[in-house]
């Protein structure tokens, strides 16, 4: 009879485990790495920013963006020239890969005196989706006039949906409070509704007057109005280490503030201009960024932004209502930015 080698028999077996332990850190470090081809793939396929491009007759703007069930629903501004007139209208789109879109599908009413636009954004309130929007009313504006922002009467609404395809009628929300007449609210623009950071169940509105204005709800039937401070138009509000992070937009770019109160805000960061030094098609103006945080989806692994530029002229000189274009970046830190076709250092 052979002699077992104890010593031997150990060192075997040493061998044996390490190989076999090390087999799922082979797996993990294999998943990780198809994980981040995936996103780089999704992303370096993109071969432009834009997303949607505007021409002489048509411009897209103000875009609004949910990520659901991995399908990317685009709400925009879509302004048309039909007929000698121009008219604006909330319209969506559907994507799966941010490289293949659907058609622009018209959600709202033909409409001068309302014109139905700007979507903020979309949120899910106990079973149902609610879309925050605004009306831009332009009553007889044709497409050889000259540009003409929405008047006094603009207010903010929210339209309701079960599937994110149809929608019920506009509300407006009364923003001001139940005592205050709808002509008595003032010129408002821009809404964006997120929950309290610290209170569940707590729904902010932002919209552009005096600044930001803010009102809050809980069953968005009864409002009351809070507070407003400085800040561009187009907010979008992300909650993140207990704090609120707003991106807004001044004359030209995208800012950033951040609160810990929605009372006191400190700016953040570089005024976001992107490529705009090189894209004609934006040379006139980059505004109304939107961001969502998709940084721990395995597909993305980023920040990103949607947005809409305007040119090669500025609105003021006529790309305002045609020549407008939505556009995508994204980011891993909301400070520094890339987007397709890059130019490396």
């Amino acid at each position: 009879m052979e002699r077992y080698d104890i010593t031997r028999a150990k060192k075997s077996s040493g061998r044996i485990i390490t190989k076999i332990s090390s087999i799922p850190l082979l797996i993990l470090l294999l998943l990780s790495s198809k994980q981040t081809n995936a996103q780089n793939s999704l992303l370096s396929d993109l071969r432009s920013p834009i997303i949607f491009k505007g021409n002489d007759s048509i411009a897209y703007r103000d875009p609004a963006i949910l990520f659901h069930e991995d399908i990317f629903h685009l709400f925009y501004t879509l302004v048309k020239a039909e007929n000698g007139l121009i008219y604006s209208y909330t319209a969506s789109s559907k994507s799966k890969d941010l490289k293949h879109w659907s058609p622009a599908k018209i959600i709202t009413a033909k409409n001068q005196n309302l014109n139905f636009c700007s979507p903020g954004n979309i949120i899910r309130f106990k079973d149902e989706w609610i879309l925050s929007l605004q009306t831009y009313p332009r009553p007889g504006l044709g497409e050889k006039d000259k540009t003409r922002y929405g008047s006094a009467d603009a207010r903010v609404f929210i339209m309701r949906s079960k599937d994110l395809e149809n929608w019920s009628a506009p509300e407006l929300i009364k923003v001001k409070g139940a005592d205050v007449k709808e002509a008595d609210m003032g010129r408002m623009i821009d809404p964006y509704i997120v929950e309290d950071k610290d209170e569940k169940g707590k729904w902010w509105c932002f919209y552009k007057q005096n600044g930001v204005s803010m009102s809050y709800t809980y069953d968005f039937e009864n409002w009351t109005y809070c507070c407003h401070s400085e800040s561009g138009e187009n907010v979008t509000v992300l909650t993140e280490n207990d704090e609120y992070l707003l991106f807004h937009s001044p004359h030209n770019g995208i800012g950033i503030k951040r609160s810990t109160n929605l009372e006191q805000w400190e700016d953040w960061g570089d005024l976001i201009v992107l490529g705009q030094q090189h894209w004609d098609w934006a040379k006139g103006r980059i505004t109304a960024g939107t961001v969502i945080n998709l940084t721990e989806n395995a597909k993305f692994g980023k920040y990103l932004m949607f947005f809409h530029g305007s040119g090669p002229r500025t609105e003021q000189e006529g790309d305002f209502d045609k020549n407008a274009s939505l556009g995508i970046a994204w980011s891993d830190d909301l400070l520094h930015w890339n987007w397709p076709g890059k130019p490396t250092k």
